[in-house]
């Protein structure tokens, strides 16, 4: 992707040296992965050969700790990752991105014992692993049974499910009335994946349904038990998975913006009545193009500070307060607000600083907006807007959610 990124790009924390091969390497995959994302997201299903090229990265590793093979990064490296491949595939960079929010997952819910058998078997085995955890899908239920529990049902919206190793996975406790949460093996009897994802963005997410018919649930795989309170540990996942979705919309506003970059550099020609040249030198044009500048600036920036507040957050484990979770659902929020009208303006407004020309199915340029307008329905951004209005106001603090 162009260099403008890396110039103009806010000040990160110095990265370790033996993880500074992850920006090379997701720069270099990303590159790759342009090649054919346009074909690929007018084709839509399984990106089963990309998924082993994510695979064959290394990069599936890249936030578990040390302790257990893993390469121990910083969350705001992780997320500098998946930012550099959404520019190229939002849709595989979701799928990445899920994969690290279900090891924080492992990590935030899970026993010590837990943690080292799932997260070291992850390093030795190159696990893949995907989601059926929809807080708001409740069709599946958890029976109870003499060594844990019998799962029946079918999950939505379950990112990365199909081609995936093992699920984090939530069902309903009837007699309780709250939810559990485990890890399965995609392959174990009674589980389906269907592959039936049919929106019109993000096409090669697998976000299909999961469906579980009698499925044996050990005890020893329950990460959150039915009836067990939620620490502020525990809801500090919602808030990974918020800046997932913040560094998704950036790095389309970025690949969208640089598309359009070139596009104007290259190809586009000046209008008549600009009396210039080049499209580049049209004064209106280059007062466009520093409108869309100040939209994806200040989102980078909120961003990077909300990934360093989650770092901090995340290390101090089972220490962290409500009042410091609270805070960094603030900061997440901000990032996500901002970075979410970044995405779909700079997708949108493109086309009017590229011209009629750029909307040729060669240049695929529309899966840009598609791929953002899909996903930034994931949750209402109202209610993130509301939250903030409400801190600013009150100094209250968003209560934990599985979105908030």
């Amino acid at each position: 992707m162009s260099s403008v990124f890396l110039h103009a790009a806010r000040p990160q924390p110095p990265v370790p040296e033996p993880l500074q091969d992850a920006i090379r390497i997701a720069t270099s995959l990303s590159a790759r992965l342009a090649e054919t994302a346009n074909a690929r997201d007018q084709a839509g299903g399984h990106a089963a050969q990309e998924r082993e090229w994510l695979r064959d990265s290394g990069l599936l590793t890249l936030s578990i700790p040390v302790e257990f093979g893993g390469q121990g990064a910083s969350w705001p490296l992780v997320y500098q990752v998946i930012r550099i491949l959404a520019r190229a595939d939002s849709a595989l960079a979701h799928v990445f991105g899920f994969h690290h929010l279900q090891l924080a997952g492992l990590q935030l819910y899970g026993s010590a014992q837990q943690q080292r058998r799932l997260l070291t078997l992850t390093v030795d085995e190159r696990l893949f692993w995907g989601n059926a955890l929809n807080p708001l899908d409740k069709r599946v239920t958890a029976t109870d049974s003499d060594d844990g529990y019998i799962l029946d049902g079918i999950k939505s919206f379950s990112s990365g499910s199909v081609g995936s190793d093992w699920l984090t996975v939530s069902a309903w406790h009837a007699p309780t009335q709250t939810a559990l949460i485990a890890a399965l093996p995609t392959r174990q009897d009674g589980i389906t994946v269907q592959a039936d994802w049919d929106a019109f963005g993000q096409r090669q997410t697998d976000s299909g349904n999961v469906h579980f018919q009698g499925v044996a649930l050990p005890r020893e795989l329950v990460l959150q038990a039915p009836a067990q309170a939620a620490t502020p540990q525990a809801t500090v996942r919602s808030q990974i998975a918020q800046l997932i979705m913040a560094n998704l919309y950036l790095g389309i506003a970025e690949g969208a913006f640089e598309a359009a970059r070139q596009y104007t550099d290259e190809q586009a020609k000046a209008w008549f009545a600009s009396g210039v040249a080049r499209a580049t030198d049209d004064p209106l044009v280059q007062h466009r193009y520093g409108q869309l500048w100040l939209l994806l600036r200040p989102a980078q920036v909120l961003a990077d500070l909300a990934a360093q507040e989650l770092e901090k957050v995340f290390r101090k484990g089972a220490l962290v307060t409500a009042r410091e979770r609270g805070l960094l659902a603030v900061a997440v929020a901000e990032a996500k607000c901002l970075a979410h009208k970044a995405g779909l303006d700079i997708s949108s407004q493109m086309f009017e600083l590229t011209g009629a020309r750029s909307t040729s199915a060669q240049y695929g340029y529309d899966r840009y907006w598609r791929n953002v307008r899909v996903h930034t329905l994931h949750d209402p951004i109202d209610y993130k807007l509301r939250d903030l209005g409400r801190f600013a106001l009150t100094g209250t603090v968003p209560e934990p959610t599985a979105y908030s």
